[in-house]
């Protein structure tokens, strides 16, 4: 099938590659033309401007938004909206904020464009791992788009089906599921994210104790120094714990036992927040999922070796680079 790509950044190029193995015909534009050329030269068709990378596919065409959620998904978005004709699809497959996918759904529905709302989770490690897909919008574009999909999936692997659990969708299990009309899947992607910053939270806290379980301040015959990389090495083998962030963190403390290699600093990409403001609208207590938000606040006035640890999971699942600290 061919498929539109609008920035090829770390998951973008990716994704890219991935569906190029499965035999897509890929049109890729970024504003950077230097990842425009690495994909060109790697098989894919590049282009210079959206005119021509509209130009490039053929009606009823198929283009996916992977940049960053915010002003710039909204000038994609408009701009797409000025380019794309009746029966094209436009995909976001960022983070965008699931009400904001309601508004542009209906926008684009008085041109004849389908949108759907694609919340996207696999990282860095997509290209060999696949992408875990959430998806909203017109069920009609869903299915057409579904080899896209399919390409772009984990698969079945190795992973056996939940005791108890009665044969549906084949697809789900391969790691895509339809949500439901616009915003449903941004929504469910929302929420996956939200949990996501509760489990870091946990994780890092967790290895924070057993750090410091060493210090001065313990009655000396209550000491331990204890090894982090082998007790993560050891959870991730039969423990009720493990996890793709329990291997990640495992990969960190290996590189770099101290962490010293971060500062701490620990951005929130706004799913959390977004998180936090649903189950305030909708009166459900997420005490947890809240306390992980501030801490990420928190990690911008002091670091601990917590937040060190939140760090370098989110840069080993997500290619996540600290930011500069703020001069005081």
């Amino acid at each position: 099938m061919q498929l539109g790509m609008i920035g090829l950044g770390r998951m973008g190029a990716n994704m890219v590659r991935r569906l190029m193995r499965s035999g897509h015909d890929c049109v890729v534009y970024d504003v950077d033309g230097a990842a425009v050329d690495r994909l060109a030269a790697e098989g894919a068709t590049g282009a210079r401007t959206l005119d021509e990378l509209v130009a490039r596919l053929t009606p009823p065409r198929a283009v996916w938004l992977m940049v960053a959620h915010g002003a710039i998904t909204e000038t994609s978005v408009r701009e797409m909206r000025l380019r794309l004709a009746a029966g094209d699809v436009l995909i976001d497959g960022g983070n965008s904020f699931y009400q904001d996918d309601v508004r542009r759904a209906a926008e684009l529905r008085e041109r004849g464009i389908a949108y759907l709302d694609v919340g996207t989770s696999g990282g860095i490690a997509g290209l060999e791992r696949g992408y875990c897909m959430m998806i909203g919008g017109e069920r009609a574009a869903f299915e057409r788009l579904d080899s896209v999909f399919a390409s772009l999936a984990p698969g079945g692997g190795q992973i056996v089906r939940t005791r108890g659990r009665q044969a549906r969708d084949p697809r789900i299990e391969r790691g895509y599921l339809y949500c439901g009309p616009a915003g449903a899947g941004h929504f469910v992607k929302m929420i996956h994210n939200g949990i996501e910053y509760g489990m870091m939270q946990a994780m890092a806290e967790g290895f924070d104790i057993l750090r410091n379980v060493s210090k001065g301040s313990v009655p000396e015959d209550r000491r331990y120094d204890l090894d982090l990389a082998d007790v993560a090495e050891l959870w991730r083998r039969g423990s009720v714990v493990a996890s793709w962030l329990l291997d990640l963190a495992a990969e960190a403390l290996v590189e770099d036992p101290q962490l010293a290699g971060f500062s701490g600093v620990v951005e929130d990409s706004g799913e959390g927040r977004w998180t936090v403001q649903a189950a305030v609208e909708e009166a459900v207590p997420a005490e947890v999922l809240t306390a992980a938000l501030y801490a990420r606040f928190r990690s911008r006035q002091e670091h601990t070796f917590a937040e060190k640890m939140l760090s370098a999971m989110r840069a080993k699942f997500g290619g996540h680079k600290e930011p500069a600290l703020p001069r005081r």
